[in-house]
Formats: structure tokens, C-alpha cells, sequence
């Protein structure tokens, strides 16, 4: 398969932030998958209890652009506030901010945002395999309004899911590793939700996060050393 015909993208841990740190992360990472160039690299995490390392490894982000050595640059796991101040503070507005969204977790202010200021969303858990075991009140999969719209559309519930993420303009990337399911995932383009389908989809958001707070992880807690290329 041709380079031009693989997306790569990557995301740098906190324990690499700062400007000279993340510099150095994307030759790790840039050698590991043996590549000049990467296509989307985003920081894994706002460190909130150092925001000042943030910036700087975000910085170095826009200097990587700068270089051409990454096609576009964004973050992952950043709040309202998190965001707010990295536009605030630096030049380049993140192409991405990928962040744990599916219909029971939607994050829908952290949305408004995202559309004011030209991000993309990228769902991580986007059919909610986080609510199966993150500690959630229910699974996604067993959603009664999910199990019908699925049942109408003779789909399955995962297919519902990432159809809704599609049909509002959302990246998604689902993980599996079954051959299966993975074809599966890519199957949505034939069939259509309709505004009542979406708008039931919209109303099932509960508000319970799955995944770890953002602000929860620290360097203390979360640091681990990266491997060289």
C-alpha cells in the first residue's frame, strides 16, 4: 500500500510535553513507524497541574506544521476551559480534539465550542464500549432506543451509533480486533437515521463520563518513560 494511501495519526504522552520534549517525541514516534511525515499528531492529554508544559509541547505541535513535517496538529481529552486557553495562548487552532462521545456521554457545550471555532470532533469509545465496563449506570448496547432504531434499519446497534456520529459530522474511530466487527464498523453508508432517530439518539446523553477525568491525570500519577525509536 502506497504512503499516500495510509492516514497516520499518533498522540504524544504527558510525559513528553514541554517544547524540546515533544520535538523530540515525534522522532520516537516518526521512526517507530519508520516515516518522514505523519498526518495528524495530537497531544494525548491537557496536564492541567502543569498547563505550562502543555503549551510548550503544543508549540513545539505548531512548529512541526511549520516544518511540514505534520499535516495538521490538535489535542485529545481537552475541556471547555482547557481549550479556551490554549486558543488563548497559542496560534494554530487544533484541527482535532479527540475526546470520549457517544449518545450516553455527549458532551454537547464542548461541542458548541468545538463549532465555534472550526474543530472537529473525533469520538474515542464512539459506540460506548466504555459504558460496558468504565463504570457507567448502563451499556449502550442494551439501550431499548438503540435496540429499535437498530431493529428498523435491520443494523446493528454498534452500525446505529456510528451512523448518528457520521450524520452529525463527527470522526470516529472504533476499536476492534475482530475482522467481523471491524467490517462491520465500516458498513453505515447505506442507510440513513432520520431526524427523529437522531433526535432520539441526541436525548439519551446521561451526563456520566466513563474514561478518567482529565484533570485527574498527572504526571505523578500517569508519567511513564516513552521508549526511543
Amino acid at each position: 500500500m502506497a504512503r499516500d494511501e495510509v492516514f497516520l495519526e499518533t498522540k504524544f504522552w504527558i510525559s513528553d510535553y514541554g517544547y524540546d520534549a515533544a520535538l523530540h517525541a515525534f522522532d520516537k514516534s516518526a521512526g517507530k513507524l519508520g516515516v518522514d511525515q505523519l498526518d495528524l499528531v495530537l497531544l494525548h492529554q491537557p496536564l492541567s497541574s502543569r498547563f505550562d508544559l502543555t503549551l510548550d509541547a503544543y508549540r513545539a505541535l505548531e512548529k512541526l506544521l511549520t516544518d511540514g513535517k505534520v499535516r495538521a496538529i490538535g489535542v485529545s481529552n481537552f475541556m471547555p476551559e482547557h481549550l479556551e486557553r490554549l486558543l488563548a495562548e497559542t496560534s494554530v487552532v487544533p484541527a482535532v480534539n479527540q475526546i470520549e462521545l457517544h449518545p450516553h456521554f455527549q458532551q454537547t457545550a464542548l461541542q458548541m465550542l468545538h463549532a465555534e471555532h472550526g474543530i472537529l470532533p473525533q469520538a474515542w469509545s464512539p459506540i460506548g464500549g466504555i459504558t460496558s465496563y468504565g463504570g457507567g449506570e448502563k451499556s449502550t448496547f442494551d439501550d431499548p432506543a438503540l435496540l429499535e432504531i437498530a431493529r428498523a434499519h435491520a443494523k446493528s446497534v454498534a452500525q446505529v451509533m456510528l451512523r448518528w456520529h457520521v450524520q452529525e459530522g463527527r470522526s470516529v474511530i472504533p476499536k476492534s480486533t475482530k475482522a467481523a466487527r471491524i467490517a462491520e464498523n465500516f458498513d453505515v453508508f447505506d442507510f440513513e437515521l432520520s431526524s427523529e432517530q437522531l433526535a432520539a439518539i441526541d436525548a439519551l446523553d446521561t451526563g456520566v463520563r466513563g474514561g478518567p477525568d482529565p484533570d485527574s491525570i498527572t504526571l505523578d500519577n500517569y508519567g511513564m518513560a516513552i521508549p526511543e525509536a
